[in-house]
This record gives C-alpha cells, structure tokens and sequence, in this order.
C-alpha cells in the first residue's frame, strides 16, 4: 500500500515554527554517550561516531492507515515529515559525497519507524528515542498531542560528537536536506 498522496504535499496555509531561542544551547555542545535503537537493527551511540553526522529530528512520521494527530496542521512545525524524510532520501549520495552519513531521529519506537523506512525506501537508518532521554539530555524543544510528548522538528550537525550546528526552527521541512547540503558544501575541509 502507498501513503496517501498529501503526505508526500504540505498543505499551503500551515502556520510558520517562529525561533523561540530554544535550541540556542546546543552549538557546541558534547553529546552523551547513549546508545539508540536503529531500523537497521543496530545501536548508534552518535557521540562515539568519528567524522561528520547529519540528524535530522522529526515529530512523527504518518501511517497511511491511521488519522493524524489532533490538530496536526495547526501546530507550527508539525506536519512535513515524510516530504523531510523524502528530501534526505534523494539528496543521500550528496550527503554521502560530502563526508556526512545521514540520520533521522523520532519519538516513535524502532518498529513503527522500520514501516517507514520500507515505505519511503530511505537508505539510512531511522534512531529512536522513544524513552526522550536523548531529548532530555539535550533539553530539545518538544510539544504533546494526543498523550504524546513529541521532540519539535531540528537538524543537528555533529562533528567528532559534538554539534556543529542547529537547524531550528526547520520550515518548509522539505527544504531542510537542501539547507543542510549547501550548508556543507560551504565548509569543505
């Protein structure tokens, strides 16, 4: 089964994430070491990984047999994670080109993200920090909907375990991985 087609497409009038200052902390900043849950069946301690990491951080990906959550459209920032997630999947050999491998990082367990990386074919793995300890380290901007305490969309460049840079707030989410890529080239070693 496909995804339904407005989830590939961002509604035109969706409200605009507004930089509330909230990840201005993390330049800088060494990660801890915490090993996550990969869709590829490994475990990724990114404060380990030597070289240049791109985490790209998502709310939710959708499910094409479930509704989105409550007011979805309405909360800036929210929707747009399977075009961010598409984004990167097309851009991944640039990334690759450019000394830089690619994550995305939900709340969701490793089996819901292992469907949608099936789905949307991506050739990185998904890491899951569904317990929000990552999230809590680092004091990343979240929200809840629906009984769900969901990390706000971010991208995090990280170099030699620490972070780079911070994407944030990240809109339209389908032009973060085009951000990011020209953002590299711009500091080739």
């Amino acid at each position: 089964m496909t995804a339904p087609r407005d989830f590939f497409e961002l509604p035109a009038d969706l409200p605009i994430p507004g930089d509330d200052g909230a990840c201005d902390h993390l330049p800088g900043m060494r990660l801890p070491a915490l090993p996550l849950p990969a869709t590829d069946g490994s475990v990724v301690d990114l404060a380990a990984l030597r070289g240049r990491s791109v985490v790209y951080v998502y709310p939710r990906t959708g499910h094409p047999d479930r509704p989105l959550p409550t007011g979805w459209n309405a909360i800036p920032g929210a929707r747009g994670c399977t075009p961010q997630s598409c984004a990167y999947r097309d851009l991944a050999a640039e990334f690759t080109a450019l000394g830089a491998r690619v994550f995305g990082l939900s709340a969701q367990d490793t089996a819901y993200q292992r469907e949608a990386v099936q789905r949307l074919h991506l050739p990185f793995p998904l890491l899951s920090d569904e317990r929000l300890e990552l999230a809590t380290a680092l004091t990343l901007p979240a929200f809840a909907v629906d009984g769900m305490t969901l990390i706000r969309r971010l991208t995090l460049v990280i170099k030699d375990g620490v972070i780079e840079t911070v994407f944030y707030p990240v809109f339209p989410p389908d032009a973060d991985a085009g951000n990011v890529v020209e953002w590299l080239h711009e500091r080739q070693d």
